[in-house]
């Protein structure tokens, strides 16, 4: 086969590819996904390989398998992010991605560190001894998409890494914060010993631990914490052409309106869901991510 055809062939492959990640981001339901669709071809293929590839490891760590079934899955990832800088994809995730890393520098390390995470989140139970431990999963499963997706923006070094640290943080600690109870009873539980310990709560059981008396104040610490990390993406976000970024302002202002909704209901009702309607989704996306 001539190179010309080898090229068409490859070609071919990854438009395959890319159809098929698009179709993986648009099932997913994502109000994101209207977001993405705004930005320029190139880029807006590279946030759905980027996207499609978070929804696959989680959807390993979060599954009903066992848990050796769900190592040996993420370490079939772990292989195939290996081919996929060795320029020998074989997945449409990882064909779809494969321009990209080197037309946006997307690094290995980050795909690396979000397949990290989801191992942290493979096991029966969670617990997480200290701050600097969740400081870390945080980083391992949002921060590191944040890295990746400033990459595809096209934000600067510093200016990108510290929107990706700071949204990343506040995301994933609402995220932490709203599934408290839903987390518990998979055996999770992402408030770090070290900050129960200062609100002089026992370790015990999940369901001793959540009925705590001090156990709410333990939650607002959190989430003073998660609201001084929207504070200071928000500065970053404010120095940035809001054009380039509008997935990411998107992503803010739907767990912003999340967070406020949680800060609103408090933490002794864990069980009382808290979530945006339909129609508050479509109006940020229109707000934020269209015009």
């Amino acid at each position: 086969m001539n190179d010309s055809l080898m090229n068409d062939s490859r070609a071919q492959t990854e438009a395959d590819a890319a159809a098929t990640v698009e179709d993986i981001v648009r099932r997913a339901g994502t109000s994101f996904y209207w977001a993405m669709r705004r930005l320029p071809e190139n880029k807006r293929r590279a946030m759905y390989g980027i996207y499609a590839f978070c929804r696959e490891v989680d959807d390993i760590a979060d599954g009903g398998d066992a848990v050796e079934d769900k190592l040996a899955g993420l370490g079939q990832w772990r292989g195939e992010i290996k081919r996929l800088y060795g320029d020998q994809p074989r997945t449409p995730v990882t064909l779809a991605l494969s321009r990209a890393v080197g037309e946006f520098g997307l690094k290995k390390e980050d795909f690396s560190a979000v397949i990290d995470g989801m191992e942290m989140d493979a096991v029966p139970e969670v617990r997480l001894a200290d701050m600097d431990e969740l400081t870390l999963y945080c980083d391992r499963v949002a921060c590191a998409v944040g890295r990746l997706s400033v990459q595809v923006f096209g934000l600067g070094e510093e200016m990108g890494k510290k929107l990706a640290f700071a949204q990343g943080q506040a995301l994933q600690l609402t995220n932490i914060l709203r599934d408290i109870a839903n987390d518990a009873r998979q055996g999770r539980l992402y408030i770090p010993r070290d900050l129960l310990d200062s609100h002089n709560i026992a370790a015990g059981d999940l369901s001793s631990v959540l009925r705590h008396p001090a156990f709410p104040k333990a939650c607002e610490t959190l989430a003073g914490v998660a609201e001084q990390n929207f504070e200071k993406a928000d500065a970053v976000i404010a120095e940035c052409d809001h054009v380039k970024i509008r997935p990411a302002i998107v992503m803010m202002e739907t767990y912003r309106r999340i967070f406020a909704k949680l800060k609103r209901r408090g933490w002794r009702r864990l069980d009382l869901p808290v979530s945006l309607s339909k129609l508050g989704k479509l109006w940020i996306v229109l707000r934020y991510g269209v015009f």
